[in-house]
């Protein structure tokens, strides 16, 4: 079985502002499968932005789970977070799917994992994917010695910068905020 890699996802909080984006590479082992994924999603008339990484189809999944999640409970992004990581947990058809999600909205910067981990990410730097470290590591770098950039240009940068230094990110950047 062709294992799929792809994907660096980054949120970050500065200064009131929240910003999420990711590459656009989807990779089948060795090879680029295609250069211009969609893997940012806006939800509830663009309030919430999601970002995913790992197989294609799985995130899709619990993107229509985490929507229905939303409806359940009015638009609150930490309470639908949760119930959502509890049924990924629990529900066998679920336990199964192979993603990672970073969920934004105004005020809330989360991931959210399989393993039932609801998780507010230290430093307000959320990153997710192969090529997260990196992205991770020049985000933080970003919030410390460029405090001026907007939360977007740190997103922006970080990404451009795992691009350079991960063989499965690509330039092709979608970066979105939350209304």
């Amino acid at each position: 079985m062709t294992k799929i890699r792809s994907t660096t996802v980054l949120g970050v909080r500065h200064n009131g502002q929240i910003a999420i984006g990711a590459d656009g590479q989807a990779t089948m082992d060795k090879h680029v499968a295609k250069n211009n994924v969609r893997k940012i999603r806006k939800l509830q008339g663009g309030k919430i932005v999601t970002g995913f990484a790992g197989s294609t189809a799985d995130a899709f999944s619990l993107l229509d789970k985490f929507e229905e999640k939303l409806e359940s409970y009015g638009g609150n992004l930490k309470r639908a977070a949760i119930e959502l990581a509890k049924d990924w947990r629990k529900d066998q058809y679920l336990r199964k799917l192979e993603a990672m999600m970073i969920v934004v909205d105004k005020d809330e910067l989360l991931i959210i994992a399989g393993s039932g981990d609801v998780l507010e990410p230290d430093n307000d730097v959320a990153a997710i994917g192969s090529g997260s470290m990196f992205a991770q590591a020049a985000a933080l770098a970003l919030k410390k010695h460029a405090p001026h950039l907007t939360a977007r240009q740190m997103v922006e940068e970080a990404l451009h910068i795992a691009a350079d230094i991960c063989i499965y990110t690509n330039h092709n950047l979608i970066i979105e905020e939350p209304v």
